[in-house]
């Protein structure tokens, strides 16, 4: 089955910046767009950014853009987050996505299958 196991949440003085880890397994990784989202207390899970299985198509939730890149390494199953300048509202738990489909993409939470457990980004003021 798949698995998706997400890292590098902490704690951070606003400002600053972190990079999240997503490392999968148990599908072919280069054939499937992966995506980040958050959730924050209260609130419903929203998109952050997603990256085509290629890496060459790249979405952003108008919130991260210009703050956050999303990559990814096919050679290591793996997908990335770097969070630059984050903001108090940035603090939320983020996921990491696997896309339900082969080649391709999107940016509804309902087109992704597959999820990690989260990891926490807390931002202080």
């Amino acid at each position: 089955q798949v698995q998706l196991v997400e890292s590098g949440g902490g704690l951070v003085q606003a400002g600053g910046s972190l990079r999240l880890s997503c490392a999968a397994s148990g599908l072919t990784f280069s054939m499937y767009a992966m995506g980040w989202f958050r959730q924050a207390p209260g609130k419903e899970r929203e998109f952050v950014a997603t990256i085509n299985w290629s890496g060459r198509n790249i979405d952003y939730a108008d919130s991260a853009k210009g703050r956050f890149t999303i990559s990814r390494d096919n050679t290591k199953n793996t997908v990335y987050l770097q969070m630059n300048s984050l903001k108090p509202e940035d603090t939320a738990v983020y996921y990491c996505a696997a896309h339900r489909n082969p080649y391709r993409s999107g940016r509804d939470r309902t087109e992704f299958g597959s999820w990690g457990q989260g990891t926490q980004v807390t931002v202080s003021s």
